[in-house]
């Protein structure tokens, strides 16, 4: 046999081996690798959509978590003015009544974080039946008769406008009311040099006598006891934060009953008072521009809607006592939010809206971060194992290519000892040749 006649076998039998072997192994692969990546895109699918799930109901139960603790809070604060209006009527009792009366905040002090224990109540107050007060106690000190004044007028407040007395007079025994938060208000310039919103919560109730009607017994709140519930909370962390701020798009915030924003990472939202008692705007469609050129951007969550509708179904929803997440975009941010009622109530603050809500609020992107990250882990897992197969499958085939030559090798030398040495030729061709002669 010639030697290209052989060649050709060789290859002829080589290329037969190597395509019965390669070709199911091939598409064994195919199937194995595509497999693979389908179901890399599956489980990070799922994965995203788990993820989301579980992060949106975690935030949601801490929303109602924190909301409950502030209800609970109130009611603690209730049943301190209720025993207030059993103890002796004295400088030197409310005076211990007060100073017994504390709860830690945090605060910054030369430059050190720290924690310190201050006293609940900013201000004690016992009131006759035409509005003059008997007692006061203020930051811990009695103030001096000549400085008491008849709060049954408006004017002669704290605060300029205050009608706690009007509102507690013609209440029953053991009813309370409960004043807006009330405090001076900080707009972005004084905020920005350090300045915090400070103010009150007023809690009253009437007190009786043996003919009836005899005065008004008052506990102002520090407001800070309040704020803490919000200003240290990351609604995506279990740590709490000395300050948070609302560049991270990631904090908590509290609204009163009204829609006024009353608990903000930016104080400047905080809806306070003007030097003459009056409120300040609060930033609506028609005003946004000059307060926002002005840094007088204090919030009603009611007046939001032109931002975006869900603000204002947000806050709808939430005065009805309901809790649940809805996103809507603020400042050009898409913002995830997390809502519960505050259900504490009082003679003004009736059920279902109660005291007001919190808002716990992220960023969508800041949201989405860890089950990004989850699902970037298991892509890339998967093409990593998409490669080691596709490898492994050039390394077979070239290992089989070598196995394959030494086969054929083997079975092109064994058929060769087959056929005796010199019978290459063809024995027709002989007779033909035969038969010519």
């Amino acid at each position: 046999m010639s030697k290209t006649n052989k060649d050709k076998r060789f290859f002829n039998i080589g290329g037969v081996f190597f395509l019965l072997i390669v070709i199911p192994l091939s598409l064994m692969a195919f199937l194995i690798a595509n497999g693979m990546f389908k179901l890399g895109v599956t489980i990070k699918q799922s994965t995203i959509s788990a993820i989301d799930q579980k992060s949106q109901e975690d935030i949601r139960a801490r929303a109602v978590n924190t909301a409950n603790e502030v209800a609970s809070f109130l009611m603690e604060c209730n049943k301190d003015l209720q025993v207030a209006t059993i103890i002796p009527s004295s400088e030197a009792v409310y005076k211990q009544f007060v100073s017994e009366n504390k709860k830690p905040v945090w605060i910054k002090r030369d430059g050190k974080i720290q924690q310190v224990s201050i006293p609940l109540y900013k201000e004690m107050a016992l009131i006759d039946k035409n509005g003059s007060e008997k007692i006061k106690i203020v930051d811990g000190q009695a103030v001096p008769a000549t400085k008491l004044f008849n709060v049954s007028n408006p004017a002669n407040t704290t605060y300029k406008t205050e009608d706690y007395f009007a509102k507690t007079k013609n209440l029953n025994k053991g009813d309370i009311y409960v004043s807006p938060v009330t405090g001076w208000y900080v707009d972005r310039a004084a905020f920005e040099k350090g300045a915090r919103f400070s103010g009150i919560i007023r809690l009253t109730t009437p007190v009786f006598d043996k003919q009836g009607f005899a005065g008004v017994l008052e506990l102002a709140i520090d407001y800070r006891h309040l704020a803490e519930f919000t200003d240290h909370l990351v609604p995506t962390q279990a740590e709490r934060v000395f300050e948070t701020t609302a560049a991270s798009g990631n904090y908590a915030f509290m609204v009163d009953n009204r829609g006024f924003v009353i608990s903000h990472p930016s104080d400047f939202h905080i809806v306070g008072l003007n030097h003459d008692g009056t409120i300040v705007p609060t930033l609506s469609a028609q005003n946004a521009a000059e307060l926002a050129k002005k840094g007088t951007e204090a919030l009603n969550m009611f007046q939001l809607g032109f931002l975006d509708p869900n603000i204002f179904k947000i806050t709808k929803e939430a005065t009805q006592g309901k809790s649940g997440v809805l996103m809507y975009k603020f400042a050009g941010i898409n913002k995830f939010v997390a809502y519960a009622p505050i259900k504490f109530y009082a003679s003004n603050l009736p059920a279902p809206t109660g005291f007001g809500w919190i808002g716990l609020g992220l960023e969508v992107e800041k949201y989405n971060e860890a089950a990004m990250k989850v699902s970037q882990k298991i892509e890339k897992e998967s093409k990593a194992w998409t490669a080691t197969v596709i490898f492994i499958l050039i390394a077979s085939m070239i290992i089989l290519f070598f196995i394959m030559l030494l086969l054929v090798r083997g079975i092109s030398r064994s058929l060769n000892a087959e056929i005796p040495k010199g019978s290459e030729g063809s024995s027709f061709d002989d007779d033909d040749d035969d038969d010519d002669k």
